[in-house]
């Protein structure tokens, strides 16, 4: 938006704020599909057994596992840098004691919401999403990813004063320094409480990962459920919320027949798989919208994370209590629990997107596509600048569709044994692997391809093969469930059915081709310490096996396991 230069402006700085990881934003992604916890250790965030017990927390923990729910985290992802303007800090001389400066902050990042604070005293907001709002005063506020706000600050006196800006999970930082002389700055916020949300969300999730009805009208940002996990006093602190945002001139949409959307949004964390009513982008139509109507959607988020939803090519009325004069905007942070409306005019054409702007969670499929169904009388409208919409659709659907690959390698004194994988949003191939020295220790292989079911993906079953083979030694050897045992000579096709059991322990449970039953239980990756992770496996072969990593780097590991038909090893584990 252009405004007209007034008289007497403010003078004005532009922040934009940025992420900075030095990996491939490619392997964040896949990585984050196989619930890595490699980001929760570089934090200090990886809420393992003996944190919890120091923290008197064990008990939450266990409830938490029990739920089957991973550690929780604020922010997926660790950051090497927090930048403003492309610098950790900038330094912004020539303001001088009792000077204003209008900050224009934009936050560009790829996932990180900002804490904005302002070392000279209170904020005063006057501008969200490049639309005017009526100035509120504040001591801080927190900035989702694409959101934009002006805030005018003022120098109380002579020095050089910090605007920070903290990321959500107080990680990382970025300043920006106005004036000249002695630098004065803010004190760190503290960090977060993890193992108190942790409890919090025990309390609000259901055994079946379904969230509880709390029966608490929450919308608008005015209940900040991470509040629980903050060590500052949150009453002497003015927080902004949208509830305080007022048009300073009135936004009621043109009169037109209204069309409702009601959706939740949606999300499993174990598998990183981000839905609009457990739907990906790829899997649902577009929506049909007409020129002329005032299009109206209400989102409740079923999630324990935040989602910046934001609507191309359109500013939105938040329907935030203020009447005739409520903001407009085109993202709306939706937060846990929350249910927020917003409504548009349908004045455009063609297609529209509406998506998470945290880049994951909209490369997982966190969106919609609007389509005006009179723009044309054709499926694929011509769309101004886009010459193959055929093309560019299959492009978005792609991000949710794509193949990720994963591996897992262990070279130890008795052998190798591990798995290769490629998964998408609903299947997943596996083949994993046991190589011994010797024949007695003898070579198995299995491969399996599945399809995850239900809304949290407990589910998934697979059909598949079993190869193996080892010199017999206990011919005859009988199953749990009284079959003769096959496990050291078998070369057949299955079929089975895997299951997520409370604390996180997968049940597999299968009949092969010539009819033989294997039932099996096994966790991997337990977290004892923030990087030693125990795993175990037992099933009605009599089979058996429990091991140890301790995580070196996010691909490289130290690794030790017993197994009852390779006997001990120790060495090396390699991930992907």
């Amino acid at each position: 938006m252009i405004h007209k230069k007034e008289r007497d402006s403010v003078p004005e700085h532009v922040v934009l704020l940025s992420d900075w990881t030095n990996e491939k934003p490619y392997e964040v992604q896949r990585s984050l599909h196989y619930a890595t916890d490699w980001y929760g250790i570089r934090k200090g965030a990886a809420q393992d057994y003996l944190a919890a017990i120091k923290e008197g927390h064990f008990g939450t923990k266990l409830a938490n596992e029990r739920k089957r729910m991973l550690a929780m985290d604020v922010s997926d992802v660790a950051y090497d840098r927090m930048l403003a303007n492309g610098k950790t800090e900038e330094n912004v001389p020539g303001y001088r004691a009792g000077q204003r400066v209008r900050l224009r902050v934009i936050n560009g990042s790829s996932s990180t919401y900002f804490w904005l604070r302002w070392a000279g005293g209170k904020m005063t907001v006057v501008a969200n999403d490049g639309q005017d709002v009526e100035p509120v005063e504040v001591d801080r506020l927190i900035v989702g990813v694409s959101e934009t706000y002006d805030v005018i600050v003022t120098l109380p006196g002579s020095g050089k004063y910090e605007f920070s800006a903290t990321s959500e999970d107080r990680t990382g930082r970025t300043s920006l320094w106005l004036g000249d002389g002695e630098k004065l700055g803010l004190a760190p916020m503290p960090k977060l409480k993890y193992f108190e949300g942790m409890k919090m969300m025990n309390e609000m999730m259901k055994g079946n990962g379904d969230m509880k009805d709390m029966g608490m009208a929450m919308t608008n940002q005015t209940m900040d459920m991470n509040g629980v996990m903050y060590q500052e006093k949150m009453d002497s602190l003015v927080t902004l919320n949208y509830g305080m945002l007022k048009s300073p001139r009135k936004t009621v949409l043109p009169d037109g027949p209204v069309r409702t959307f009601k959706w939740t949004l949606t999300g499993n964390m174990n598998r990183y798989v981000w839905t609009v009513d457990n739907k990906t982008v790829s899997e649902t139509d577009k929506v049909l919208i007409h020129h002329g109507e005032r299009v109206r959607i209400v989102m409740t988020n079923w999630t324990m994370m935040r989602h910046p939803m934001h609507l191309h090519g359109h500013f939105f009325r938040l329907l935030n209590g203020q009447g005739d004069y409520s903001p407009l905007k085109n993202v709306v942070d939706i937060m846990p629990m929350e249910t927020d409306t917003i409504e548009f005019a349908a004045t455009e054409s063609g297609d529209w997107f509406f998506h998470c702007h945290i880049l994951y969670h909209m490369m997982s499929g966190m969106g919609r596509i609007f389509h005006y169904t009179d723009s044309s009388g054709s499926a694929f409208s011509p769309i101004p600048g886009i010459a193959d919409p055929k093309k560019a659709l299959r492009k978005i659907y792609a991000d949710d569709r794509e193949i990720r690959p994963a591996a897992s390698v262990g070279l130890e004194s008795n052998g190798s044994d591990g798995e290769v994988m490629l998964a998408n949003t609903r299947y997943r191939f596996q083949a994993e692997w046991r190589v011994g020295t010797d024949e007695r220790k003898g070579y198995e292989t299995e491969s399996h391809i599945g399809r995850y079911l239900g809304k949290m993906q407990y589910w998934m079953p697979y059909v598949g093969w079993d190869f193996r083979y080892r010199r017999i030694s206990d011919v005859g050897e009988k199953s749990l469930f009284g079959q003769t045992d096959t496990k050291d000579h078998r070369n057949v096709f299955c079929f089975g059915v895997q299951y997520l059991l409370p604390y996180l322990v997968v049940a597999d449970w299968r009949i092969d081709s010539k009819g033989y039953v294997r039932l099996q239980l096994g966790r991997e990756d337990i977290p004892v310490t923030s990087r030693l992770r125990m795993n175990f496996m037992v099933n009605t072969d009599k089979e058996y096996m429990v091991g140890a990593r301790y995580i070196i780097t996010k691909y490289f590991g130290i690794s030790t396991h017993y197994d009852s038909d390779m006997g001990y090893g120790a060495g090396v584990t390699i991930s992907y």
